[in-house]
């Protein structure tokens, strides 16, 4: 669903903004953040609400997840956002699968790919041993909503979401070619997110 969120509001923005990309990039960030509130929302208090594998790898660093349904979180993620990609290519009358041709590599990006993963998992790490479920799917909507608009990469700062991305010939594609170096670096970021704020969050607890 979330996948099927980005990917398809995308390809709507695209078709109805007449060319204006930023209208476009502004319509695609307010339906994934939207996307984000609800879904966190209606899974989390079933299954903490995972959908992004470098999230599963920071709560398994934490304890908070064992290393078996760690692996078996990651694959339905990749499995469940091919599906997404999927679903909405076919809502829109494009091809199921089709390797991207979009773009998306270089230092600048890769640093933005960066602060935007890490952000992310020091706000799931900071905000969810301390707040509540809505808090926490008001703190990731809102993340993610502004680091589309300051990160150079429009922060994917999700693997299964990277991977499925790549499948679909839209605003929101990615170069098959240039989606291991965003996972890598979201793997990084994520390793060190979860070593930084582990710390400064050391005795917090939920209300």
């Amino acid at each position: 669903m979330l996948v099927a969120a980005v990917v398809g509001s995308g390809i709507m923005a695209e078709r109805l903004s007449a060319g204006n990309g930023a209208l476009a990039l502004l319509a695609n960030s307010i339906a994934t953040g939207c996307a984000l509130v609800f879904l966190i929302l209606t899974f989390g208090p079933i299954s903490g609400s995972h959908m992004n594998p470098v999230v599963t790898l920071s709560a398994g660093m934490l304890g908070d997840l064992s290393k078996r349904d760690a692996a078996f979180y990651a694959l339905m993620q990749v499995i469940g956002g091919l599906v997404g990609t999927i679903v909405a290519n076919i809502m829109f009358d494009l091809p199921a699968l089709t390797a991207s041709t979009k773009a998306r590599s270089g230092a600048g990006v890769w640093l933005g790919e960066f602060v935007a993963t890490f952000g992310l998992i020091g706000i799931v790490i900071a905000v969810g041993r301390r707040g509540t479920v809505p808090q926490t799917a008001a703190a990731v909507a809102g993340y993610i909503s502004a680091a589309y608009w300051f990160t150079s990469s429009t922060s994917f700062a999700n693997p299964a979401v990277t991977i499925a991305r790549t499948v679909t010939e839209s605003f929101t594609g990615i170069r098959p070619a240039d989606a291991p170096a965003f996972i890598l670096i979201q793997f990084v970021a994520a390793f060190a997110a979860t070593k930084v704020f582990s710390w400064l969050t050391q005795g917090a607890t939920s209300d």
